[in-house]
């Protein structure tokens, strides 16, 4: 009798272990399925910070000088792929290590240049023709004639309207006209 209540005993703490084990494996197999449920529904890029610079990345920015050296890789002994000879233009830098970025061009070529080739400043490029206005309205009177490839200063966005800066003169454009202002639409 007394080696029948052990073993009962035994048998009882077997098997409250067992269900023990599988409660813990059946919670964290589906805590698991909850959390690739939340990441399904997160946006397929999302902006990180960088630990390189600290800044947000995707974002955007402009080359500093007229001209700059686009490379293979992130260091100087890769091929230049690109010679940009445009200052201001907009770029996106999409990747960093400690010196370099990644950006993306407006035609949506990516290549490696060095941090100190590029600037803070914002701007904009112009994707078509378009009129310039007095206020961020279809109907407000415009105010000059852009060409498409222009690059413009980047004042404010609101409203699907973004203020820019040509030659001194400021005014308003509708923001599907520029390419500079929205990381999600930058071809990520």
């Amino acid at each position: 009798m007394l080696f029948y209540g052990r073993f009962t005993t035994i048998s009882k703490i077997a098997f409250m272990m067992s269900v023990f084990v599988r409660t813990v494996l059946i919670i964290a197999v589906l805590s698991g399925l909850r959390f690739a449920v939340v990441e399904a529904r997160e946006p397929a890029e999302t902006i990180k910070i960088s630990r390189f610079s600290g800044k947000p990345l995707p974002r955007f920015e402009s080359l500093r000088y007229s001209a700059v050296h686009g490379r293979q890789g992130p260091n100087l002994d890769h091929p230049i792929v690109w010679r940009y000879e445009r200052a201001g233009l907009p770029v996106l830098v999409v990747r960093e290590t400690h010196g370099w970025r990644r950006i993306r061009d407006p035609d949506g070529d990516e290549v490696w240049m060095q941090a100190r080739m590029l600037s803070e400043s914002r701007t904009v490029m112009i994707t078509r023709d378009s009129q310039l206005k007095r206020a961020p309205d279809a109907a407000a009177r415009p105010k000059a004639h852009l060409k498409e490839g222009l690059v413009a200063e980047l004042i404010a966005c609101s409203d699907g309207w973004c203020e820019i800066e040509v030659d001194r003169r400021s005014g308003w454009l509708p923001k599907a006209r520029l390419w500079g202002t929205e990381v999600d639409t930058a071809g990520l």
